[in-house]
């Protein structure tokens, strides 16, 4: 008997039109009617460790200028600026950032042209279970974001920094936010749930929320793409590894499972944050050790993961170069890394049943060679072979994998300021097909 196909949804939706939403979702009403003229639409992408941004038209399928300011090496007053302008290629720079509100000064000094700005378009990470794909910024809007700081330090507040100053710099000019969160809306109870007492999901919305949503649904779209799939019956892992790092089972293009939880501080182990912990060690460090509940918040999220075993640096690159030096606790940073993906690519592998791709992606994930030959070694018993010499010369988007692999490895460059471009302009209802 042939499999019957889901219900057609609206890419994004997390769940089926026929349905109602969830109770607590919140669906934006659309900005104005469908417009029949050209719009711009900026988007600015505020991680742990760099903000992205871009200029999109309004159908999100040709961009204008682009660019990043990354702090990975962890100075936050000096950044490296990436610029890429079509037909021209890139520039890098270093330039002096004090603060987020000034990041988003040199972007729209980059990317903006006034009047035709339209739309502004923010990926918020932490999003919980109130709002739906998204909703356009307002004061209640802004308040959640700032609530939900508590357990996503590190992304929402950057986020909110470039909301305001969009709005300062930008007045009058309509913005939305889209969330990181809503991917996972459809995990099911079973993934999210804790073995905890279940009055605290019931009073406290304790669940695993799940991060990195935007890029999953990239990355879903265009491995289904490069395999000549469709989403329905294809089996993804999702590395996504930069600043912060989550690995996601995707089966029918939703999520199954994900490393990351309640916050975007459990899971593997990450540049600045350490994954998840034996719970006692807290416990112990606040009982018996004396450190207060905000010393082992900063601790945890500002001075652990691959900074906090090397001593050096939560950058991958600088990790892996130390440790070709001779450096020991960076190569045992670097090992501790890989093994932890590794680990999570397999308990992930056997939640889906076998998996047809393994995805590799974001600044890690596309750029380190030796990350993704190490991450792989040993998963030769699920299938997956790596081929060494594509993957030591590989560009996003390529296939890594050895003609004999079972599972097709994929080295895919997200593209999460496009997904949030889309998904912006169809929740401000402007129309796809301006130009």
């Amino acid at each position: 008997m042939s499999q019957r196909r889901p219900e057609a949804k609206t890419p994004g939706l997390p769940f089926h039109l026929s349905q109602r939403a969830p109770a607590g979702f919140r669906i934006a009403a659309p900005l104005r009617p469908k417009q029949r003229v050209r719009v711009s639409i900026l988007v600015f992408n505020a991680g742990s460790s760099s903000l992205k941004f871009g200029r999109f038209d309004v159908a999100a399928e040709t961009s204008g200028l682009s660019g990043q300011f990354d702090w990975a090496g962890g100075d936050r007053g000096q950044a490296r600026c990436t610029v890429r302008t079509p037909g021209s290629g890139e520039r890098c720079s270093i330039v002096a950032l004090p603060d987020d509100r000034a990041a988003v000064a040199e972007a729209l000094r980059h990317v903006a042209t006034g009047s035709a700005v339209r739309l502004v378009a923010h990926r918020v990470v932490h999003g919980g279970v109130e709002f739906g794909v998204g909703a356009r910024i307002d004061a209640a809007v802004k308040t959640a974001i700032a609530r939900l700081a508590e357990v996503a330090p590190l992304h929402n507040p950057p986020a909110l920094a470039a909301i305001e100053a969009a709005e300062t710099l930008l007045p009058g000019v309509p913005q939305v936010a889209v969330f990181d969160t809503a991917f996972f809306a459809r995990l099911p109870l079973r993934a999210a749930l804790y073995p905890l007492p279940f009055e605290w999901h019931e009073r406290f919305g304790v669940r695993r929320i799940g991060f990195h949503g935007i890029s999953n649904a990239w990355c879903a779209a265009r491995a289904a793409a490069m395999l000549g799939r469709d989403p329905f019956g294809l089996r993804l892992i999702t590395c996504h590894l930069g600043g912060g790092c989550s690995a996601t089972a995707v089966r029918d293009g939703g999520p199954v499972a994900t490393t990351m939880g309640f916050s975007p501080l459990e899971g593997l182990m990450m540049g600045t944050r350490c994954g998840s912990v034996d719970p006692g060690i807290l416990m112990h460090l606040l009982r018996r050790c004396g450190l207060s509940a905000e010393e082992l918040e900063s601790a945890l999220n500002h001075r652990s993961g691959l900074l906090g075993v090397s001593g050096l640096s939560p950058d991958l690159a600088q990790i892996e170069a130390a440790a070709a030096g001779g450096h020991e606790r960076a190569r045992l940073a670097f090992d501790l890394f890989a093994d932890r993906v590794r680990a999570a690519i397999g308990a992930l592998a056997v939640t889906l049943g076998g998996a047809d791709a393994l995805v590799f992606t974001d600044r890690v994930g596309e750029g380190s060679p030796a990350l993704r030959a190490a991450a792989c070694r040993g998963l030769e018993c699920l299938g997956a072979r790596l081929d060494p010499d594509r993957n030591a010369v590989a560009q996003p988007d390529a296939d890594v994998a050895a003609a004999d692999s079972t599972m097709r490895i994929l080295v895919i460059h997200t593209e999460e300021e496009r997904w949030i471009a889309r998904e912006a302009a169809r929740i401000a209802g402007l129309a796809a097909d301006a130009r």
